[in-house]
């Protein structure tokens, strides 16, 4: 039986029309031989405006549930997650060329790794894209750092949280997305951060597009008081986690 790699999902209305996209940048992943992907779109929501643009195919499973934001709706869907890792992609999103393959190397490669991420392109509505400045060097992120430098740079993360590739196990123990209206991905970075070593691939891996609707967009997510609830909850549970001294993998096990 072939390995997975199970894609999570989370899409509302307005931004399913962008479904067929992520799916054929999804179609064009390669990946080594005994390995397969399957994709769990769950929809925020139980509208009538989001099946009609999900792909008929085996590997794809649609789901919907009652209204919670993205991260509910990603904690959801791995109910239907039977693999051994998890990837991201939001469905306004698309995934670049190996990115996959990519990922998938580097936690194979190396037990002692958690999670990885990948560097980042805006996807402008002209269809141009813009990079980030600041990446990371490409290698392996240690224990503490997305935290250091989230606080030390305004609550930005250094690697973009779109774009993570995390082991089941790992994601699950941490209890999935955070229930937060926003910042829930960015809330599991910092959490998988405070309890295992990461890995960047400075290759792009994501397409992250920058659209009127989206929801990073909209006037309450950078209303200050909600912002700084969010981010005093996202630092409340990474240094607890820090000071609970759990780890992955388990001190004293191969990789630790």
């Amino acid at each position: 039986m072939s390995r997975r790699i199970v894609i999570v999902t989370a899409v509302h209305a307005p931004s399913a029309r962008y479904l067929p996209e992520a799916y054929e940048s999804l179609r064009a992943q390669e990946l080594p031989a005994g390995w397969d992907w399957h994709w769990v779109i769950q929809e925020d929501g139980t509208t009538d405006e989001v099946a009609p643009r999900v792909p008929d195919d085996a590997r794809v499973t649609f789901r919907q549930g009652r209204p919670g934001g993205p991260g509910v709706a990603r904690t959801i869907a791995l109910a239907h997650a039977e693999g051994e890792y998890v990837k991201v992609l939001d469905a306004d999103d698309r995934l670049a060329p190996g990115t996959l393959a990519r990922d998938l190397a580097a936690l194979e490669r190396d037990p002692g790794l958690g999670w990885a991420t990948s560097s980042a392109l805006d996807l402008l509505p002209d269809g141009s894209t813009v990079g980030f400045p600041g990446d990371p060097a490409e290698g392996p992120i240690e224990r503490g750092a997305v935290l250091d430098h989230w606080k030390a740079n305004d609550f930005r993360a250094p690697v973009h949280p779109a774009s993570l590739f995390v082991r089941r196990d790992l994601l699950t123990a941490l209890g999935g997305w955070m229930a937060l209206p926003a910042s829930e991905d960015t809330g599991v970075l910092l959490a998988l951060n405070s309890v295992s070593r990461g890995w960047f691939s400075a290759r792009t891996g994501l397409l992250y597009r920058k659209w009127d609707g989206q929801m990073t967009g909209q006037s309450a997510h950078v209303d200050p008081a909600e912002r700084e609830a969010r981010m005093a909850v996202v630092e409340a549970r990474t240094r607890a986690l820090e000071s609970f001294r759990w780890s992955y993998p388990p001190r004293g096990t191969p990789g630790d």
